[in-house]
């Protein structure tokens, strides 16, 4: 019996995996396609080189593409090939020869580990790289670089320099009305303010045009300095505005993480982005088990509607959580919902549901 079960086990992991890349192979070809259509104007306008449309965009837009779906992917797989061992009667099979429907649920969610761990290890640390590399493209030969710039910004450096900028502008690395306040205490000891500043790369250090430095001798003595320019030091860099652009993508677990507490150390209130992010791929990765559960306890009954039913069901429920997951996201990053609550939220919504169908299914 035992022997039984190892290989009933193999060939459900066989099948899950199985349908899972080809899934994936399916409809990322479709998706090649309907993206060579959409920007083939856009290559040929700007004379994209062929190698770099096919390795520095293709190549990593497919594994990208493919880790943002996984979801659908796994629950697509799981309905499609429960359905037909349903269907061809190897679930009554099973379950008549005394396998109970727990214990046959044990090779789905070893599948849905390894797709679970390969989604994670893909989203975390191999794809934020490679996005690097197709964003580059995509700003080069398919997006126009309008630089709107961040407004409104305050940041702390360090304890007592509080620093404050109208406006940044990424692309040439200038910002407008800036000002920077050092207290000591609640006491007010000076103030740098000027029309414009600029980085610059090669001296990492930032310029200031038409400056006013006000230092605050007593309360009733303060010394005045003007000029056109000068050149200061801040600890601070262009890449602390990156929420400008959906740099998030192209940052690793670690790199998320250092960047987030850093951030936060300084005050930066338009970090959510980067939070969501980095919870979205725990999160993302342990919706394997939970669409697994939906899937299986759905497609393991005969319905009169046959296979199709079954997917069209799934498919619904699948892009159901897509959507939900979106506007969860979406009221964390313009409300005051918290983002971790954010992210988790479609996952406990879903469990409710799977556990609900798990109860349900044919024992």
């Amino acid at each position: 019996m035992k022997g039984a079960l190892q290989k009933l086990d193999r060939y459900i992991i066989k099948k899950f995996l199985g349908t899972y890349f080809f899934a994936i192979l399916l409809i990322i070809s479709i998706a090649v396609v309907f993206d060579i259509t959409e920007k083939i104007d856009n290559f040929l306008d700007k004379e994209a080189p062929l190698k770099a449309i096919v390795f520095d965009y293709y190549l990593n837009f497919i594994p990208y593409f493919a880790n943002l779906f996984t979801p659908l992917f796994v629950f697509i797989a799981v309905i499609f090939f429960t359905s037909k061992m349903a269907y061809d009667t190897e679930i009554i099979a099973i379950l008549s020869g005394g396998v109970s429907f727990r214990r046959l649920m044990f090779p789905y969610f070893v599948g849905a580990f390894i797709v679970g761990t390969f989604s994670f290890i893909l989203g975390a640390y191999i794809i934020p790289p490679a996005n690097k590399t197709r964003l580059e493209f995509e700003m080069t030969y398919v997006k126009k670089k309008i630089d709107r710039g961040l407004t409104d910004i305050h940041l702390q450096l360090e304890p007592g320099l509080f620093v404050y900028m109208g406006r940044f502008y990424a692309y040439s690395n200038k910002g407008t009305y800036f000002s920077a306040e050092r207290f000591e205490g609640k006491k007010l000891v000076s103030k740098l303010s000027c029309k414009s500043i600029k980085y610059n790369k090669d001296k990492d250090n930032w310029t200031l045009t038409d400056y006013i430095q006000r230092d605050f001798i007593d309360e009733y003595n303060i010394e005045i300095h003007q000029g056109n320019k000068i050149d200061s030091v801040f600890n601070i860099t262009p890449a602390d505005f990156k929420s400008e652009h959906n740099w998030y993508e192209t940052m690793t677990n670690r790199e998320l993480s250092r960047y987030i507490g850093e951030q936060k150390q300084k005050g930066v209130g338009s970090i959510k982005p980067f939070i969501i992010e980095y919870y979205s791929r725990f999160a993302n990765s342990f919706s394997a088990f939970i669409l697994t559960l939906i899937g299986v306890s759905l497609a393991s009954r005969k319905v009169r509607g046959g296979i199709g039913l079954h997917i069209g069901i799934g498919l619904g429920l699948s892009f159901g959580y897509i959507l939900f997951m979106t506007v969860s996201k979406t009221f964390a990053i313009n409300g005051n919902l918290n983002p971790l609550i954010a992210v988790w939220l479609p996952n406990l919504v879903f469990a409710l549901i799977g556990i609900y169908l798990y109860n349900r299914a044919p024992k």
